[in-house]
């Protein structure tokens, strides 16, 4: 299906005018958007959610504003991370019920959260028109966050593969397991081969050294150089394996809130300085502005040409 196509299908999805006009502000008026930045893996249990957790904390440390959506839409757990209990979810506002800024709740100072719901296998599949809707309500949080964190499902799901594309950076968690590293291969090859997104970031967690974490970073690069075309892998850092982090959990906190001097959490503050500075990838074909601008620009030269 073509661009053209697929714009058409969530309009008529939607049948809200209203909000491709708010979208198209949005891509022509670029400034003060927050960070988009998801945060995948190809294989589960790789501890993904921890590390959105973490990076939060670590981020408002540093003064920056976070807003943090749980994307893992029918599995959500990031309110266990922040131990929170969230009366709405994304549910809500995506049968009508409530809206996105509504859902919103307070976690620990400078972090706000878009709670998903768990258990609900009817969020496990977005509609197009959904999708439209969800990112024109995103356009509307502009103001309230430097930095947006998208805790993605694992796997290559349409749903994971959206949030993704829709981001500006995308970070790939991944063990030293054979099967995360061919997980996260597999993210890497489906995102490039048919979105044709090229730059990705690299987390390895749970590892024992930081050479353990440069090995996994160095197989799945040469996978990539072998087997795929013009993909960019960056070597983002490491989170050791630690046992406070699992301590945390237990008692529904972030490490970096249970014990700030841990050694996991002493990483996570190094990551957050070097995410905010690294520069920002303006040319990312999965960046939400230019996303939507191909897809706005197809529907409207489409209508004009049946106009005539």
């Amino acid at each position: 299906m073509d661009q053209a196509s697929s714009l058409r299908k969530m309009v008529e999805a939607t049948g809200k005018r209203d909000r491709l006009n708010r979208l198209e502000t949005a891509v022509e008026n670029p400034e003060n958007v927050p960070r988009v930045i998801a945060i995948t893996s190809g294989k589960g249990g790789v501890g993904k959610t921890n590390i959105v957790g973490n990076m939060a904390m670590a981020l408002s440390a540093i003064g920056k504003k976070v807003l943090v959506l749980d994307a893992d839409l029918g599995l959500a757990n990031i309110d266990i991370i922040f131990g929170i209990h969230p009366q709405y979810n994304i549910g809500h506002v995506l049968n009508g019920e409530k809206e996105l800024s509504d859902i919103i709740v307070d976690g620990p100072p400078g972090i706000r959260i878009i709670p998903a719901g768990s258990g609900f296998v009817n969020l496990t599949h977005l509609t197009e028109g959904q999708k439209l809707s969800l990112l024109s309500e995103f356009e509307a949080l502009n103001e309230i966050s430097d930095i947006f964190l998208i805790d993605t499902g694992a796997g290559i799901s349409s749903n994971v593969l959206y949030f993704n594309l829709a981001a500006d950076e995308c970070i790939i968690v991944a063990t030293s397991e054979p099967t995360s590293i061919t997980d996260a291969y597999a993210m890497i090859k489906v995102m490039s081969s048919q979105h044709n997104a090229k730059h990705f970031k690299l987390l390895a967690n749970m590892v024992k050294s930081e050479s353990e974490a440069k090995s996994v970073y160095k197989n799945l690069c040469q996978a990539a150089d072998r087997f795929l075309s013009g993909v960019a892998i960056e070597y983002l850092g490491y989170i050791p394996r630690d046992e406070k982090i699992c301590d945390a959990v237990k008692q529904r906190r972030t490490v970096m809130d249970f014990c700030p001097a841990s050694a996991s959490s002493c990483q996570f503050k190094k990551l957050a300085q070097r995410l905010w500075e690294s520069p920002k990838r303006s040319d990312n074909v999965g960046n939400i502005k230019f996303f939507l601008h191909r897809y706005i620009s197809a529907k409207t030269n489409t209508a004009d040409q049946h106009a005539l």
